[in-house]
Parts: structure tokens; sequence; C-alpha cells
């Protein structure tokens, strides 16, 4: 009964239109009544689920990605892989692909990869002759190897989230090969419509603007060799790289690269500032809702119901897969981070699925969700500044989605392409 009002309460708020954080402390409200338990406590789970001292890094890394963007960290990585891979047919698709690969590795966010690469590429490609549901979708799409290339703060989430401290480090590091074979999937599939549609192929600028090109952008990837080469040698932790990884960006913005005033930082603290607000209501409020969840025993009851159906780990991960793509369509990778991971990781460790491992299935899981409507984050942001309904794009966007498909059946059930890295460091 009391499961049903949780669950029927958070629908039906979701189903009016009220935000996803106010939804789930409605519901945890609503549970909390029937069950007699003071409202107090979901405040408190509410504060306590921000309370937490790794998430601090979250705030940090997302200003750093607004500045790397407004910057112009992210032109110059565009100019990088132009020179690289514009001479392909097709190839400000690759190079859209790959200036997103590059800068996930130095923002972490699919959002702003989206904002960055579509109001830097999606212009040009329109006068290239591209049509503008090709250039959203391959915008969109490639936004989302930046949840998995570090450094990510939804990895952080994650960790935070699991309750048995999965180590940050090892997250990022799993991250990286299944980044860049996404990436390459998605290059397939991107060069293969283009060629369908017989796009124009580019000229190879040559050796020298190609190296000069590189040499600009290497003090903007500087900021990703610097936060992983940090965390690996324990110079400092992953809550500290954050704050260093803002330190840096701004002397690159403002001393190298002599582009960023203080216009443009007051309005990527301003955006940092409104972006971080909601992701921590959504984290505060998922907590209050999954604590309810826990006192429901929803999540021994959804293990079981798992367990008793089957405890073959190929299965059990086919059936949390396609849960949590369905579940990525209706609510935000946040929150449904906080709310899955404490009820499913219990799940799959029974099985014998490494935490790290499951970490990564989730990120690329529940980063499909950002490209799928009704709520689709990162599509929207990506029609919006394609200038294309969102209804046109979803038409032809379904190669692209095969393609983030086939990638997550690959990391699912190949853990080795996760767990390979973090080995060799341990």
């Amino acid at each position: 009964m009391e499961l049903m009002v949780l669950m029927g309460v958070l629908i039906a708020l979701l189903a009016l239109g009220v935000p996803v954080a106010y939804s789930l402390l409605g519901a945890a409200i609503a549970t909390f009544l029937v069950l007699d338990i003071p409202l107090v406590v979901v405040f408190q789970r509410l504060a306590g689920g921000v309370s937490v001292f790794s998430l601090m890094a979250i705030p940090f890394f997302i200003f750093a990605g607004d500045l790397m963007y407004r910057s112009g960290i992210a032109k110059r990585l565009v100019e990088v892989a132009e020179a690289m891979l514009g001479r392909t047919r097709g190839g400000l698709g690759l190079v859209n692909v790959g200036a997103s690969t590059m800068f996930g590795a130095v923002s972490g966010s699919a959002i702003a990869s989206a904002s960055a690469m579509g109001s830097t590429l999606m212009p040009l490609m329109k006068q290239k002759g591209y049509d503008a549901d090709y250039a959203v979708n391959v915008t969109a799409s490639a936004a989302i190897v930046g949840l998995l290339i570090p450094p990510s703060h939804n990895m952080i989430i994650y960790s935070a989230a699991s309750g048995i401290g999965v180590p940050i480090g090892d997250l990022f590091l799993a991250g990286v090969v299944p980044g860049v074979l996404t990436a390459l999937i998605l290059m397939g599939v991107t060069w293969l419509v283009a060629v369908r549609r017989g796009y124009p192929s580019g000229a190879f600028p040559g050796w020298g603007a190609f190296l000069r090109a590189t040499a600009i952008a290497i003090p903007g990837l500087m900021a990703a060799i610097i936060i992983m080469g940090g965390i690996l040698s324990g110079i400092f932790t992953a809550t500290e790289s954050s704050a260093i990884a803002v330190i840096y960006t701004i002397l690159v913005g403002a001393f190298v690269y002599r582009s960023l005033g203080w216009t443009r930082f007051a309005e990527a603290a301003m955006q940092s500032v409104k972006v971080t607000a909601m992701v921590l209501l959504i984290i505060g409020a998922a907590t209050a809702f999954g604590y309810a969840l826990a006192i429901l025993e929803a999540p021994a009851q959804l293990a079981d119901l798992i367990t008793s159906i089957t405890r073959n780990p190929l299965l059990v991960l086919l059936i949390i897969n396609i849960t949590l793509l369905v579940l990525g369509t209706f609510m935000d990778m946040s929150p449904l981070i906080v709310i899955t991971t404490p009820i499913l990781l219990p799940v799959v460790m029974e099985v014998g699925v490494d935490p790290v491992h499951f970490g990564i299935i989730i990120m690329l899981n529940l980063g499909i969700g950002l490209v799928t409507p009704p709520v689709g984050s990162v599509l929207f942001v990506g029609a919006a500044v394609g200038n294309l309904k969102v209804e046109q794009a979803v038409r032809t966007i379904w190669p692209f989605y095969s393609a983030l498909i086939l990638s997550l059946i690959l990391i699912t059930y190949i853990p080795a392409i996760s767990l390979t890295l973090p080995a060799l460091f341990r």
C-alpha cells in the first residue's frame, strides 16, 4: 500500500509537469504522512544527501566546464579535430564527434558539450550543406561521450550513492576506454549516414596547420592530464582536482588565450550556480525518496524479484539495462543515479559484477536517456541550438541510437573494456 502511494504520487506529479526534484520530495512527503513519520525526517535526509564531501567536486567541475566553453577552449579543440578529420566525406560530422570527445576530457558534461559543439559547429555544418537534423543528432549523440571520459561529475554522484565508496579514481580510469570506443562507433555511423546523404569532403590543411592547431589546443587539453595525473599520483583527491581544474582554466583562459574577461567569467559563474543548485536539489530530493524506498524494503523486494527470475549475470544485466533505458526516458540522470544505485548495485554485486564496471554501465545507459524524449535534456539543448524541432531530430536519430546501444552492449558484456585500465594503475 505505502509503496503504491510513493510511486503513484511520483508518477502523478511527473505527469502533471511538476519538476523532478519537487515530484520526488512530494512523493516522499506523502509516503511519510501515510507511515506517520515526522516530516522533519524528509528534510534531514534532503540536507544529508547533499552534505557529502565528494559532492563538493560537482560545482567546481560544472564551473570549469562552463569556463572552458566561454574561454574558447572548445573552439580550439574543434580546430584540431577539423585539421585531422575534416578531409573525410562528411568530415564535419566526424569533427563534431572528435571535438566532443576531447571536450568531454576537459569538461565531463554532456550539456556543456552539446552547447559548446552546437554553437561552434552547427552553423558551419549548415553552411557547408549538412542537414539540420544530421547536425543536431551528431552533436547530441556525441555529447554523451563526455559522461564517460573523465572527469565526469555523474561518476562522483554514483560513488556517493553506492554507499560503499566506489573509488572515484577507478571510475575515472574505467571510463576512458569505453568513451573512446563509443566515440569510434559513433564516428562509423556518422560517416555511413554522411555517405548515404552525399555530404561533401573537406580538404586537408597540411601538417603545418595541423601542428599549429594542436600546439594552440595543448594548454586546454592539459587540464585533463593535470586532473588524472594528480589523482593517480596521490597529489590531490578527486574533490581537490575539481578546484584545481577551475584555477587552471581561469589561468589558461585569461593569460594564455586571453579570451576570458570579467563579463564571461561572471556569466560562467552565474550559469554554474544555477546548474549546481538544480543538480544538488535533485540529489537531495532523490536521497529523501530513496530513504522512503529503503523503509519500504523496495530494494530487497526488487532484488528478490530479479534473482527469482534468474541468477545468470548476463540475464540480470539485460533486465537491468532494459529497466534503466526505460526509466531514462522519463527522468533525468542525476536523480536516477541516486535512486537506482542503492537498489541495483547490491543485486549485480551478488551475481559477481564489479561495482566499477556497473558504474560505467549506468553512465552510458542513463546517458542514452538524455537523448531520448520525453525528457532528453541533451537532445533538447542540441535542437534548441540548431533551431530545429525535437520531433524532426527524432525521426532520423535512430542510426545514432543504434551506435550507442551497440556500445552499451559491448561495455556491459565485456568487462575488460572498463576494468583493464583501472587494474593497471592499482
